[in-house]
Order: C-alpha cells, then sequence, then structure tokens
C-alpha cells in the first residue's frame, strides 16, 4: 500500500498545531512549515523507510512566493502517494478572539484586521485544492483534536469509510462542511422538565424521555433507513469520509441522544465511526 501523505495548512489561529498534534498522536512523521519546493524530494527520503507509511506535513502563510506551485507538487505526489490535503479555517471575529486571549502576533504582523485578509487571498490556492476544508470555528482544542484523529487516527486499511457524527446546538452555529443536517428541534425538549434539565442527552434518563416520544422514534427509523441507503452508495463511489449533523436548540438534549441513538445502527456498516458531542455541557 502507498504511504499515506496528509498536508496540512489553513489561516493562522485555526488549531492548525492542535491538529499536527493531532496527527503524530495518530502515527503520522509530522514536521511543520516545510517549503513547498520540498515535499516531494522531503516524501521521497522519509518514504523509505518502511517503518514510516503515514506523513503530515504543516504548510502556512510563512511559505509565502510559492503557493502557487502547490497545484503541481500535489499532481506529482499523488502519482506515488496516498495523498490529502486538510485546510482549516475560522471565521473572522474568531481567529481576532484566540490572537487576542493568546497575545501572540499574527504571522504577518501589522495591523490584525488587514493581514488576515492578506493571509485568506495568499491561501486561496491551498484551499481551492484541499480535500477537505473544516471550520473550526465552533469546536475547542479537544474536540478539533478528536475530529481529526476520527479523520485519520481511526482508519485501519479494513474499514471502506471514514463517517463522523455530530450533535449540535443551533444557537452556537452549525458545523461547517456537513453533508447530511438532521434538525431534531421539534421533538419535545427535556430542557423543559425540572428533573431532567441538568441531565444529559447521554444520560438514560433523558434518552427515555426523548425516544418514547412516538414521533421521534419514527424520525429515528427513517433516519436509519435513509441513511442505511446512502452509505453504500457513498461507498460505492469511493467516497473516503461522511460527517452527519444532528442539531437541536442547545445541543445538550435531544440531539445528543438521537445521535447515540444512530450511533448504535451506524456501527452496523463497515465504516470506521467518531461521534463527537459538540455542545454537551
Amino acid at each position: 500500500m502507498k504511504p499515506i501523505i496528509v498536508i496540512l495548512t489553513g489561516l493562522s489561529g485555526s488549531g492548525k498545531t492542535v491538529a499536527l498534534r493531532a496527527l503524530e498522536d495518530s502515527g503520522f512523521f509530522c514536521v511543520d512549515n516545510l517549503p513547498i519546493a520540498l515535499i516531494d524530494s522531503f516524501a521521497s527520503i522519509i518514504s523509505r523507510n518502511r517503518e514510516i507509511r503515514k506523513i503530515g506535513i504543516g504548510i502556512d502563510i510563512r511559505e509565502k512566493g510559492s503557493l502557487s506551485e502547490i497545484k503541481d507538487v500535489l499532481k506529482t505526489l499523488r502519482k506515488k502517494y496516498q495523498t490529502q490535503v486538510l485546510f482549516l479555517e475560522a471565521e473572522k471575529d474568531v481567529l481576532m478572539r484566540r490572537f487576542r486571549e493568546t497575545r501572540r502576533p499574527h504571522p504577518l504582523g501589522g495591523n490584525i484586521d488587514e493581514v488576515m485578509n492578506i493571509e485568506k487571498e495568499r491561501l486561496a490556492p491551498l484551499k481551492d485544492v484541499a480535500d477537505r476544508v473544516v471550520d473550526s470555528s465552533s469546536f475547542t482544542p479537544h474536540q478539533l483534536r478528536q475530529l481529526i484523529t476520527s479523520f485519520y487516527g481511526l482508519q485501519t486499511g479494513r474499514k471502506a469509510m471514514t463517517v463522523v457524527l455530530i450533535s449540535f446546538g443551533f444557537k452556537f452555529g452549525a458545523p461547517q462542511n456537513i453533508d447530511l443536517l438532521f434538525d431534531v428541534r421539534f421533538l419535545p425538549n427535556p430542557n423543559f422538565v425540572p428533573e431532567l434539565k441538568p441531565l444529559r442527552g447521554t444520560d438514560r434518563q433523558v434518552a427515555d424521555y426523548v425516544l418514547k416520544n412516538t414521533t421521534a422514534r419514527a424520525y429515528v427509523k427513517k433516519i436509519q433507513e435513509f441513511i442505511d441507503f446512502l452509505i453504500p452508495q457513498y461507498i460505492k463511489e469511493g467516497r473516503s469520509y461522511l460527517t452527519i449533523g444532528v442539531g437541536c436548540t442547545g445541543g445538550n438534549h435531544r440531539a445528543p441522544a438521537i445521535a447515540e441513538k444512530l450511533q448504535s445502527h451506524l456501527r452496523r456498516h463497515p465504516i470506521d465511526l467518531s461521534v463527537v458531542h459538540r455542545d454537551l455541557s
């Protein structure tokens, strides 16, 4: 099997360091800020070691002049390796808040608002060729780490596809780049039941309350039937990743309960499955 190369890039402050460490913890040999022109030579040298079959390479705005070369480099890499490009981004106000909290300067220096626009424009060629774009605005570092690990850490070579199931609250914004989204806000809300409000959707009492509802059970059944139809089609098409979102108002009760129910059903398929409860308090 060809070695795997994941090129990790994106906007400053979007979580590239966290993501690169997640790759490293998943068994990747990682190097950060490698010039694009040297990637092919570096990969050739590293892959001579038969014990290294997974390589992670971080690229950011410090690369400067040679970003435009990425398409030619990728064309060469994809002939020899399983090559994927993962691009991280986040909303501008979130990036600005992160820079204020860490008190670290932007790599380009100068006015933060202006340099963010410049960076976004310069990194456009990398985003254009990305196999997957992840918006980290709503993720904590731990959740982002879990998401990256679900993409690359669970792959065993025996599963046909990696599926990420995310529960979330709409009031905090829907996660970006979801392939399938199921809204459960129409179901009875445990938040208005005093004894259930302090609990979570992963607790048995909440799950029982949500799923005892006839409409909820019918909805789950329809989702399962829909997914049972789609997953084989995606696998047949050769798709590697699928992200499924389940959202309620706050992300604490209904969405996690439904996601947990779907999780047990999804495991019937030949997939690597990861579940993220993004807004669980």
